[in-house]
């Protein structure tokens, strides 16, 4: 399988890249860091040497650099994988976050995944094929202190995923909302976590892996994963 997934060089994108290389896909990655990505390039492909690992350097939230990212990867093919990761986490509230946070909570978190979607979804369309992933959160799913904008882009996310799921339908692409809890990942750099209360970023890639292998006729819409011990307060 062809397998584009962007914000690739760390947490739950890297792990679910991981998932992919070790099963011998053929990867399209990005992140805006160069160094991350093209060292996370260097270990895949020197642990999975049975996969194809192609990488590209991209600002998720700049439209043209998206859509020059998109035009790459169909160069090779149209992919059959497509994991929206790419995305920044800023708490705050409504009332008194910076000005400017919504738009850049909207930029990065929504309009990555729906530019990039867009600018494949001609070639999945024709194709009849195909499976688009967007990494919501929790914060997609009900209000919770210090969420902000930020949640409010992952509602947007949502929404974004449940009407791509209604349209694309008749054309054979499966469209799967992934809402994870507290997961280990640069999110939590500088908060003191115990590790029993926060998940692996591997788990939610083998719950991505697993349901991109179903039959063309099932489709996971939704995965919700959270601690075995409930969401963080």
């Amino acid at each position: 399988m062809q397998v584009i997934i962007t914000g690739a060089s760390k947490g739950i994108g890297k792990a679910i890249a991981e998932q992919f290389a070790a099963a011998g896909h053929t990867l399209f990655i990005c992140s805006r860091s160069e160094k991350g990505l093209y060292d996370r390039v260097a270990d895949l492909q020197t642990r999975y040497p049975q996969s194809t690992i192609k990488a590209r350097p991209v600002d998720m939230s700049v439209q043209e650099e998206v859509k020059a990212f998109a035009a790459w990867c169909l160069g090779f093919g149209t992919p059959d994988v497509l994991v929206n990761n790419a995305g920044q986490f800023m708490p705050g509230a409504v009332h008194n976050e910076p000005d400017g946070t919504l738009e850049q909570m909207i930029q990065v978190n929504l309009y990555s995944a729906y530019h990039l979607t867009r600018s494949l979804l001609p070639a999945m369309m024709k194709a009849q094929k195909g499976h688009v992933f967007n990494i919501c959160s929790i914060a997609s799913l009900h209000a919770y202190p210090n969420g902000g904008s930020y949640s409010i882009s992952k509602f947007a996310l949502l929404g974004f995923s449940k009407n791509l799921r209604e349209e694309m339908k008749p054309y054979g692409i499966k469209v799967t909302a992934v809402s994870p809890g507290a997961t280990m990942s640069a999110s939590w750099d500088g908060f003191e976590i115990d590790p029993q209360r926060i998940m692996e970023a591997a788990d939610i890639a083998k719950m991505v892996y697993a349901a991109s292998q179903l039959s063309p006729m099932a489709v996971v819409e939704d995965i919700i994963l959270r601690p075995q011990l409930g969401d963080l307060d």
